[in-house]
């Protein structure tokens, strides 16, 4: 039975209505609206929803607010990720955005709509918006099966997504990459030729061990990667000689204690470079993977890539080399 009380200010003056409905079998459920009869309607459906077996609890949902959420899900989700650091620091961001203050079951997509817009005039760019609001669709997908918010709707789906933006193609030239060999420190230059041999993350290479070497197989196991599995990659000739000619620690990393993305763009900009980044070197290696007529399958065995389709970007070979294959 459901029960209707009006809600006033000091001055007796009715500034809204609560419902009230109460069923045996179910915990009590109450809300406050402006008007009598939106309130009315409410507890119609909820009774109705208890009666046909379907009603779901939204009591946590309605007293849960976004940031407690963020919270929520930082600690259980992305802490568990590998990119977890850098998801972390976009629930921060998250959280500083006033709607963080509502509650998960007020956020519509009209709210998303306007935070959306006010991150992209803020300068923030189109994939890191698309990002963002990833995890809060992540978010309300984990609320709605493992928090007990069923009655949930995820209201991420009903926004636009910026666009996601033309894939980086960004290719290291001949020139470049004879001017860029001869300006780096020794240590610097043999990471950047294994890096162009192998087409390895910089991570990767950072963590590589000698003991996950092995000289005579011509191949470097990678043990957990950042698709979360080991990968056995081949060593052509001229990665072999890269690593013939470093000193040797049998228990130590392969390239200790360099900091490659700094060391990189400063050698960037000493020889005037512009817009290549080491991540660059693996897009690179990847497209020379082709042109030397690999197919997809091999290429995702040594690159690591879960799924042929993310290959696709990977596939812009210049125009004189298609020529070539073409006579």
């Amino acid at each position: 039975m459901a029960t209707i009380n009006s809600r006033e200010d000091q001055d007796g003056v009715t500034i809204g209505w609560q419902a009230i409905v109460r069923k045996k079998g179910y915990p009590s459920q109450s809300k406050t609206f402006r008007t009598k009869r939106d309130a009315e309607a409410w507890a119609r459906l909820t009774e109705s929803a208890m009666e046909r077996g379907l009603w779901q609890n939204q009591s946590d949902a309605d007293s849960t607010t976004l940031a407690d959420a963020l919270d929520r899900y930082g600690r259980e989700v992305s802490s568990l990720k590998k990119s977890g650091k850098i998801e972390l620091y976009r629930i921060g961001n998250l959280k500083t955005d006033k709607i963080a203050k509502l509650h998960l079951s007020r956020i519509r997509g009209a709210d998303l709509a306007e935070y959306r817009d006010r991150r992209l005039k803020a300068g923030l760019s189109d994939s890191s918006v698309r990002l963002e609001l990833a995890i809060i669709s992540n978010l309300y997908t984990v609320a709605m099966k493992e928090w007990r918010m069923e009655g949930l709707r995820n209201p991420v789906l009903s926004v636009r997504k910026p666009s996601p933006g033309k894939a980086r193609d960004r290719r290291l030239s001949p020139i470049e990459e004879k001017k860029l060999l001869g300006e780096c420190t020794p240590s610097l230059k043999a990471i950047i030729l294994f890096a162009l041999e192998t087409g390895m993350r910089r991570g990767e290479i950072q963590k590589l061990l000698w003991k996950d070497v092995d000289f005579t197989k011509c191949t470097a196991q990678l043990l957990d990667t950042k698709n979360g599995e080991d990968r056995l990659i081949p060593l052509s000739s001229r990665a072999i000689a890269v690593l013939k000619k470093l000193p040797r620690n049998i228990n130590g990393k392969v390239f200790p204690g360099t900091d490659i993305s700094h060391s990189f763009a400063a050698a960037c900009k000493r020889v005037e470079i512009k817009d290549l980044r080491f991540h660059d070197l693996r897009h690179e290696a990847t497209s020379r993977f082709f042109e030397k007529g690999l197919n997809p399958v091999q290429v995702a065995a040594i690159t690591g890539h879960k799924t042929l389709q993310m290959l696709k970007r990977y596939t812009h070979l210049r125009a004189e080399d298609l020529a070539k294959l073409l006579e």
